[in-house]
């Protein structure tokens, strides 16, 4: 019995070194050297601050920037009394969704509190032309991603918010535009963190 049991427990204490440790190291020794900005969370950098990350979302409300898919947490963006822009306290939750059914009357309430939103802030938007992706929350709540068509549909208001033209607005977007992994896999989206870094820059709101 005891020698089962210390077999047992040595076996034990050599995976968790290997897997819990050593493996885990290694790999993100190979990162660091491989993909040092990856290994650092992608970080984004305004005069040696960073302000963002690449691939974690945040919420704008401005009519200048362009707006992000809807966070059931804000993507946590709160300020220091703990509370989301919103006024709402704070939920202590890192990612998520609400996970509501199509058929839950708070999901209708929430898309029908957001497209109301979204047409008092751009008039000549007609109800059934608003991309999907603006009135649906991703799984996680942190998608920095919207689709080329739920960019071109803001760019009115950006125009007429900004004071920026139309044609610089939209350079500025197809900048962060991704197109489908070698041309067959996902979709094109557009980086709403990084293209409002730039819009930001462009109208002297921020300064690289």
């Amino acid at each position: 019995m005891l020698h089962y049991t210390r077999q047992a427990f040595s076996v034990s204490l050599v995976l968790m070194l290997v897997c819990g440790l050593l493996f885990p190291l290694l790999l993100s020794g190979i990162s660091a050297i491989l993909f040092p900005h990856q290994a650092e969370g992608s970080l984004i950098e305004i005069n040696g601050k960073a302000v963002a990350a690449e691939n974690v979302g945040q919420e704008f409300t401005e009519d200048y920037y362009l707006w992000s898919r809807p966070s059931a947490y804000h993507y946590n963006v709160y300020i220091e009394t703990q509370t989301y822009q919103d006024g709402s306290e704070f939920s202590g939750i890192g990612s998520g969704s609400n996970n509501y059914a199509p058929s839950n009357p708070e999901l209708v309430e929430r898309v029908e509190a957001d497209m109301a939103l979204f047409l008092e802030k751009n008039p000549d938007v007609k109800p059934e032309d608003i991309p999907t992706d603006l009135l649906t929350a991703s799984g996680s709540g942190l998608d920095p991603h919207i689709s080329p068509k739920a960019a071109e549909i803001q760019i009115p208001r950006i125009v007429a918010a900004s004071g920026l033209e139309e044609d610089q607005v939209r350079k500025i977007i197809e900048n962060h535009t991704t197109s489908k992994l070698l041309g067959v896999f996902g979709e094109e989206t557009v980086n709403v963190v990084k293209v409002n870094i730039e819009l930001g820059t462009a109208m002297g709101l921020l300064q690289n």
